[in-house]
C-alpha cells in the first residue's frame, strides 16, 4: 500500500482523504435512503475487489462467484439460527466452507487444463448445482427460504449485527476500505507480480519457474474467502435468504459488473464502478416505483446498456482514464 500511496500524486492522495472524509461522516447528513445506497456501493466495491482478484488479476473468468457468497451467507445464518453461533465466530466458518468450495473448483478445472470460457461454465454449474441442492435442504429452509430474527433481544445486539442502518453502514464501509487496503498490497507483493504473469502468459510464466496452478489456486483461495465475508454482511443485512436468488447466476453478474465498467486489474476500479452503477441502478429502481412501473427486468436491461457504452467509449474501464485526466498518478521523475 505504501508504494501505491507513494505513486499517487498529491491530487490523488488529497481526493482520497477527502472521500474518506465525507464518507465518515455521511451518516450525519443523509437520511436512511441514502444510507441504504451508500452501503450497497461499499458492499459492490468489496465484493468488486474479490472478483477483481481472481479474474483482473490472475486472468481466470468465474460467472458462478454467487456460490462463495451464498455459502458464506448460509453458512454464518444457519450457526445462528440452530446454534446461536452470532456471525463473528461464523465468519471464520463460513471461510473456510466457501474456500473449500473454490478449491475444489480450481483443481477441477486447472489440473484437467479446463480454461477460459470452459473455466467460466465451470463455476456457473456448480453454482447451480448447489442452488438444487439448497432448494431441497429441509435444514436451511430449502426453497421456503431461511429467515433471521429481525424482533427481540438477541436480534437486536450489535454482536449479532442486529443494529440498525448505522451499523451495517461502517461495518460496509469498513469491509470496502479494508478490501481495498489488502487488494493493494497483494497488487505490488510478489504473488500479485505471479499473477500478472500468469494472467498475461501462462507459458511464459511456467518457462521463468512460476508454478501457474499454485499461484492460481491462490487467487481463488483469496476471492473466495474475501466473497464468503461478503455474504456473511448480506445474510445478516437482508435477514432472509432464498436459494434462487441467491446463488442466481444474475447474482453473479451483478457482483461483477462494477469491477468491469470501473477497469479490470486496477485498485480503484471496483469502488468506482460501485459508486457509478449502484445509485443509477437504485435511482431507476425507485423512479419505476414512484411511477408505478411494474418491470422486473428494467434494472437488468439498464445495467446491460450503461456497460455496454462504458465499454464502447472506455474499453479499459472508467478508473484508468479518470486517473489519467485528473492527473491522480505521479508523474514520472
Amino acid at each position: 500500500m505504501s508504494g501505491l500511496w507513494f505513486n499517487a500524486s498529491w491530487r490523488g492522495k488529497a481526493l482520497c482523504l477527502l472521500l474518506l472524509l465525507v464518507f465518515a461522516l455521511a451518516p450525519v447528513i443523509a437520511d436512511r435512503y441514502l444510507l441504504s445506497v451508500l452501503i450497497l456501493v461499499f458492499y459492490f466495491s468489496y465484493l468488486g475487489h474479490a472478483w477483481n482478484l481472481l479474474m483482473g488479476f490472475a486472468g481466470q473468468l468465474s460467472l458462478g462467484h454467487a456460490l462463495y457468497l451464498g455459502l458464506g451467507a448460509y453458512t454464518a445464518a444457519a450457526l445462528w439460527t440452530l446454534f446461536g453461533i452470532g456471525p463473528w465466530l461464523g465468519v471464520f466458518v463460513a471461510i473456510p466452507v466457501a474456500t473449500a468450495a473454490g478449491l475444489f473448483i480450481g483443481w477441477l478445472g486447472w489440473r484437467f487444463a479446463i480454461e477460459g470460457v470452459y473455466f467460466a461454465l465451470l463455476t456457473i454449474a456448480f453454482a447451480e448445482f448447489t442452488r438444487i441442492g439448497f432448494d431441497h435442504l429441509q435444514i436451511t429452509g430449502a426453497a421456503g427460504g431461511l429467515f433471521l430474527p429481525v424482533n427481540g433481544q438477541a436480534a437486536n445486539e450489535w454482536w449479532n449485527l442486529g443494529g440498525g442502518p448505522l451499523l451495517y453502514y461502517y461495518l460496509s464501509l469498513t469491509l470496502a476500505a479494508a478490501g481495498t487496503l489488502l487488494v493493494a498490497r497483494l497488487r505490488q507483493s510478489p504473488l500479485g507480480y505471479r499473477w500478472l504473469a500468469v494472467r498475461e502468459d501462462p507459458q511464459a510464466a511456467q518457462a521463468v519457474g512460476i508454478n501457474v496452478f499454485r499461484a492460481r489456486m491462490m487467487a481463488m483461495l483469496v476471492s473466495a474467502g474475501m466473497t464468503a465475508v461478503g455474504g456473511v454482511f448480506y445474510g445478516f443485512y437482508y435477514r432472509n435468504l432464498f436459494p434462487s436468488q441467491v446463488f442466481d447466476i444474475g447474482h453473479s453478474i451483478e457482483l461483477i459488473l462494477a469491477p468491469i465498467i470501473g477497469g479490470l486489474g486496477t485498485v480503484f476500479g471496483p469502488i468506482v464502478g460501485a459508486i457509478i452503477l449502484t445509485p443509477l441502478g437504485e435511482g431507476l429502481t425507485g423512479l419505476m416505483q414512484s411511477l408505478g412501473l411494474n418491470a422486473p427486468g428494467a434494472k437488468a436491461i439498464f445495467y446491460g446498456v450503461t456497460l455496454m457504452t462504458i465499454i464502447s467509449l472506455q474499453p479499459n474501464g472508467v478508473w484508468p482514464w479518470l486517473a489519467r485526466h485528473l492527473r491522480l498518478d505521479r508523474p514520472p521523475e
